[in-house]
């Protein structure tokens, strides 16, 4: 592989490439309408595109996220470059469908590459319906989300029994108990992973901010912590893409530049996590 481009991981179930970084969209693309409002969520779309990254991952539950994603892709026409995951996040077959309906215009799309059921809400409920939409055509790929260690045991459980393609979970250096089970297991089941908060929600950064890098990290191609912490993440052979939400581009060309080999090897990892802990 060129260790110039962006790496790129099969989705198990069918071996199509994703590329290994992608963008999440929580806090930072709700926003308002207007043109400065959305400037920086227009700029990292447009930059996710060129870079050749795809997966946007977004939620009704992200406020406006939804409807600035599908105006945005739609005027700087990104959309069929995009990798476009959303969520179903709500009680009840009805009124899953009437919300994933609000998704698919919000998103100005017929088809959704990769609806998930957010935070285990009543998803085998939704599996139902999902199912049916897959063998129709209008979803590519089924999932199933959480962000807290609590909920581990229901991912494994769906994981099991739910015959999903993703599942999308928090994973970070210092948030390490997926390790223990649920990414086996996904990866012994054929499960891609979608990888939620690699920074903590940003705490991780704030912790490390004004901390020089060791000497170490530039064997691995990093020159920010950011970089180190999505290295880490993408090092785990389960994980198929990190999604950290960002409306900054400076900020998602730091994160691409993360997905550039080398990674870390398992001396390296355990490095890595001792100078953490030391910090």
């Amino acid at each position: 592989m060129n260790a110039n481009a962006l790496m790129m991981r099969p989705i198990p179930k069918t071996g199509e490439l994703l590329p290994v970084v992608g963008l999440g969209t929580w806090r930072t693309f709700d926003v308002g309408a207007g043109s400065a409002e959305r400037a920086g969520p227009a700029t990292v779309l447009k930059l996710l595109a060129e870079s050749g990254a795809s997966v946007v991952d977004t939620s009704p539950m992200y406020g406006a996220a939804e409807t600035v994603v599908g105006d945005l892709s739609r005027e700087l026409a990104s959309a069929e470059r995009l990798f476009i995951a959303t969520k179903v996040w709500t009680r009840g077959r009805e009124a899953g469908i009437r919300q994933m309906e609000t998704s698919f215009k919000r998103l100005r799309v017929n088809r959704v590459d990769l609806m998930q059921v957010h935070n285990l809400l009543d998803w085998e409920i939704h599996m139902q319906i999902l199912r049916e939409w897959k063998e129709e055509g209008r979803v590519r790929y089924l999932g199933v989300t959480h962000y807290a260690e609590s909920a581990y045991p229901e991912l494994e459980r769906a994981i099991r029994t739910g015959d999903i393609d993703f599942v999308q979970l928090n994973y970070s250096i210092v948030s390490r108990s997926a390790e223990r089970s649920l990414l086996p297991l996904a990866q012994e089941r054929g499960v891609a992973v979608l990888v939620n908060r690699p920074f903590e929600e940003g705490g991780l950064i704030s912790r490390l901010r004004g901390t020089a890098l060791p000497g170490w990290a530039a064997e691995l191609g990093c020159v920010s912590w950011a970089q180190v912490l999505i290295k880490f993440v993408l090092s785990h052979p389960a994980v198929t893409c990190v999604i950290p939400a960002t409306a900054k581009a400076a900020h998602l060309r730091e994160n691409l530049h993360a997905g550039r080999l080398p990674l870390p090897d398992a001396t390296s990892r355990e490095k890595i996590v001792r100078e953490l802990i030391r910090l």
